[in-house]
């Protein structure tokens, strides 16, 4: 019988107040749009429940973060598990040991399997060009430690949270560890280069999906916040690298796509990576 799994990508719009009521009503009537087209597996963008706060220097930061725990994440996490659809709820999360760019793993009955917290945390200086914010993320998160895959749904799933997925290295480790989903919360944005940042969406997004014969479910965030532009196009990448679904680039929308998971050996097959790489040439990659 064949295996399958209906994905969806939640692409939210700007946001002025951190854990809203606005941004919290709005994820709710996604969940249930998700549930009601079929979708077992949801996942939202990058910090999607506050402005991307990164993009600027501000002493007074602690408000843009929760932990776990937090009982606006709570509502968030019941009310998928009453239309028995998982999710991957990125936050930014306050903890014991830090803050950091996290994305909570939640199986169909609101269990959580885990926390993935991005690994690699970039920074962009600022230009005097329109939207030329830069970025400092450096400022606020720490790195997290680890390339965890969640049994979730009858599959195993990676997550890569935005710049993680420029990493081919990350993605392919956890390939080999039995992920067949790459799941990545994004909030990409035009910055001061709109012709060049739009060109290259795609590229990392499709690649991570042909050279690991993944499927590739990444959520991005879509309008104008503030001084950002955030591209949308939120996307499912299928393991031979072809666009399968993919939202528009101006507003709040969902994409719902249903993945045949058999298809992850067979490109794989068609594609043996496995098979024919060399590890044992690529030493400077670890040095």
């Amino acid at each position: 019988m064949p295996r399958t799994l209906c994905l969806a990508a939640a692409q939210t719009g700007p946001v002025s107040v951190p854990g809203s009521g606005a941004i919290l009503d709005s994820a709710i009537a996604l969940i249930d749009r998700a549930s009601g087209q079929g979708a077992q597996l949801l996942v939202f963008p990058e910090l999607f429940l506050a402005p991307f706060f990164a993009c600027g220097l501000e002493a007074d930061y602690g408000k843009y973060f929760m932990a776990l725990d937090d009982p606006l994440l709570g509502r968030l996490r019941g009310h998928a598990a009453t239309r028995r659809l998982a999710l991957v709820l990125p936050v930014a999360e306050r903890a014991a040991d830090g803050y950091f760019n996290s994305a909570q793993v939640l199986n169909e009955r609101g269990d959580s399997l885990g926390v993935y917290r991005k690994t690699h945390i970039p920074a962009y200086f600022p230009n005097e060009r329109p939207g030329g914010t830069g970025s400092y993320e450096k400022f606020y998160f720490a790195p997290g430690q680890g390339l965890p895959v969640f049994d979730l749904c009858g599959t195993r799933i990676g997550i890569q949270i935005c710049n993680d997925r420029l990493y081919p290295e990350a993605s392919r480790a956890l390939a080999l560890r039995g992920a067949q989903v790459l799941v990545m919360p994004i909030a990409f944005s035009t910055y001061s280069d709109p012709q060049h940042r739009a060109s290259i969406w795609e590229v990392p997004l499709r690649a991570r999906a042909y050279e690991n014969g993944v499927y590739v479910l990444a959520s991005n965030r879509a309008g104008t916040e503030g001084p950002r532009h955030h591209l949308g196009h939120s996307m499912v990448v299928d393991p031979y690298g072809m666009i399968a679904a993919r939202a528009g680039d101006q507003d709040a929308e969902l994409i719902v796509h249903e993945a045949a998971l058999d298809e992850v050996d067979r490109a794989r097959a068609a594609f043996p990576w496995w098979r024919d790489r060399r590890p044992d040439l690529y030493a400077d990659l670890v040095k």
